[in-house]
């Protein structure tokens, strides 16, 4: 899954988890936001778990974790933080394909966080679409992308394939230094 942009490498994943990034998108804060206990959430782009571990923090242990990266590396650190927290249990680690989630249908998921990934992927729309189908009706996805790396009209053209996949946009959280959007999947369901 690799875009206009390069992917994130391994060997930088203490960057991804470091001060600044906890600091620039505050992670407890966004997931308390969003996430339930009980919930099934997808987040795609991991890494080694910025969101993931407050998330799992946060669904309890009813809920779920499906935690989606294109590298193996990356899975491999989630998986040893985890562990080491006694979270492993409400996370599901999933490799994904080189141009698709390639995650078969898993059951109920609430809420997806796309955040800082979807100009690294070769095929935007076709994730967003995988996206809204994998959402059950009622459920948001939340993406945020970094304004350095993505401009205006490059997420413009995100709004826009979220939309032309049956996404509703439903705010503008602020995360700092970030274009956000956060989308609601219509239809019957419960309400979020």
């Amino acid at each position: 899954m690799s875009g206009s942009h390069e992917v994130f490498p391994v060997s930088r994943a203490g960057y991804l988890d470091g001060w600044w990034r906890r600091f620039k998108y505050q992670p407890g804060r966004l997931v308390d936001r969003y996430v339930r206990p009980g919930d099934t959430v997808l987040d795609i782009g991991c890494g080694p778990g910025l969101f993931t571990l407050p998330i799992a923090r946060r669904v309890g242990e009813n809920g779920q974790v499906i935690a989606v990266d294109l590298q193996e590396g990356m899975l491999a650190i989630l998986k040893e933080k985890a562990t080491r927290e006694g979270l492993g249990a409400r996370i599901r680690l999933h490799k994904a394909g080189p141009h698709s989630l390639a995650l078969e249908y898993p059951g109920r998921i609430d809420v997806a966080f796309g955040l800082c990934v979807i100009h690294e992927v070769s095929d935007p729309a076709r994730l967003v679409q995988e996206v809204y189908s994998l959402l059950a009706p009622g459920g948001t996805f939340l993406i945020a992308e970094p304004k350095h790396e993505v401009s205006r009209d490059e997420f413009e053209t995100d709004l826009s394939m979220a939309a032309s996949a049956g996404f509703r946009r439903v705010g503008t959280p602020f995360v700092l230094r970030s274009r956000t959007a956060l989308f609601r999947k219509d239809g019957a369901g419960y309400p979020r």
